[in-house]
């Protein structure tokens, strides 16, 4: 079992089983096993993984379907978990849903699955390093006031003022 702590501090402990998968295909229609597929030519895809990641409101909504019994034992609602969710909370919650799931299935299967969610995370940590060159290199302030200005000066037409 992992755990994450939302933004009211609050500890949430996530158990992936059949009861939670059934819960989170019930409650928002997304099921957990087709995290990781095999397509038509046998290779891994990852089309659920990559809507989870990039999609906070299916994500806390998943969230809070595999903890709402725990949810409902501490009378939070599914707003209230919403409004606790966001920032590094979300980060935290997203890894340990995903280290949950794969932990779910058995050695086989959750052999190819981690191999895939630490490809995953490899990718995401080398678009995060280049991206972070960009920005602190001096010259791309530069080259976007050049392009600005080339463009304009504006991203599209302001209405003038009623005055």
């Amino acid at each position: 079992m992992k755990t994450f702590r939302d933004n009211k501090r609050r500890v949430w402990t996530l158990e992936v089983n059949v009861a939670a998968i059934k819960r989170v295909r019930g409650l928002c229609k997304v099921d957990l096993n087709s995290i990781v597929e095999v397509d038509s030519e046998n290779r891994p895809t990852a089309h659920l993984l990559e809507q989870l990641s990039s999609d906070p409101v299916l994500l806390v909504d998943v969230l809070y379907a595999i903890c709402k019994p725990e949810a409902e034992k501490l009378g939070v609602s599914d707003e209230d978990f919403g409004e606790s969710m966001a920032g590094d909370a979300i980060e935290q919650a997203t890894e340990a849903l995903l280290d949950e799931i794969v932990d779910f299935f058995p050695s086989a299967k959750r052999q190819v699955m981690r191999k895939v969610l630490n490809a995953t995370r490899r990718f995401e940590e080398i678009a995060r390093t280049r991206l972070d060159r960009i920005l602190q290199d001096e010259q791309f302030e530069a080259k976007l006031v050049s392009e600005l200005e080339r463009s304009g000066g504006s991203f599209g037409t302001v209405p003038e003022s009623a005055e």
